[in-house]
């Protein structure tokens, strides 16, 4: 239900967050909302397009939190802790993309996508992620960006996947180290949840491992594949027990 609203308490659940740290984001100005009377409201489209780009830009240690957080959320929509193998596959990933620009990234990753037979209407895909761009650049320090739509809609794909590109040339794509990104994940989640939890999985396999550099350098997409399931089993190696819930996002 793209177009419901959030009362405060649903959206502290919904964000891993204590409604005191809702209230804290809503005096700073910090979370989208609107009052109606004497109570607010969070409209769903606004808070997961908020959600998505206050994660890519977590530090590590809000970033573990929300993971831990946010792992308990997703067993009932995926059956293992390790997620990646349920969603990619080494078909699904293309170790030499031709792109040149920024523009024709998007074209070339939403062409990747649509070759899995998961994706139900291609140019709708490449107009959600020209969308979600346009608010601000999913790249990351390091050369990597994490490509998704603007607005998750269950009907968009026929179930969830990813699919990763690397791209010969070095692409400027607006990371905010000034770095040009090599790397371009694209994540396609039919559920809100699901894709925010894949968000704060892949920041913290950037984090925590060398997974970048071991992907610029392999040879082919089984190689990558391989490198991705095992970055995955390293950062879940090395997570903490499950915590009570903390600041979150």
């Amino acid at each position: 239900m793209p177009y419901r609203l959030f009362s405060l308490e649903e959206v502290a659940d919904y964000l891993h967050l204590t409604p005191a740290a809702v209230h804290g984001l809503l005096k700073d100005g910090a979370i989208p909302a609107e009052k109606r009377g004497d109570r607010y409201v969070f409209a769903k489209r606004e808070i997961d397009a908020w959600a998505s780009q206050r994660i890519l830009g977590l530090p590590r240690r809000s970033l573990s939190d929300y993971h831990q957080q946010s792992t308990s959320q997703t067993r009932t929509l995926l059956p293992h802790v390790a997620i990646l193998a349920d969603l990619i596959e080494p078909g699904f990933i293309e170790p030499a993309l031709r792109a040149k620009t920024k523009a024709s990234v998007l074209q070339d990753m939403t062409a990747l996508a649509d070759r899995t037979g998961r994706v139900c209407d291609a140019r709708e895909l490449l107009a959600s992620l020209q969308a979600r761009e346009a608010l601000c650049s999913t790249g990351l320090p390091g050369g990597l960006a994490l490509l998704h739509p603007r607005h998750h809609q269950p009907y968009m794909f026929e179930s969830s996947f990813l699919a990763v590109g690397r791209t010969v040339q070095a692409i400027h794509f607006g990371a905010p180290d000034g770095q040009p990104t090599h790397l371009f994940v694209l994540v396609c989640c039919q559920d809100d949840r699901l894709h925010l939890h894949t968000l704060a999985r892949l920041c913290l396999i950037v984090q925590q491992t060398a997974a970048l550099d071991r992907l610029r350098t392999a040879p082919d997409a089984a190689a990558m594949h391989a490198e991705l399931l095992a970055a995955e089993a390293e950062v879940l190696a090395a997570a903490p027990p499950a915590s009570r819930r903390s600041a979150g996002i």
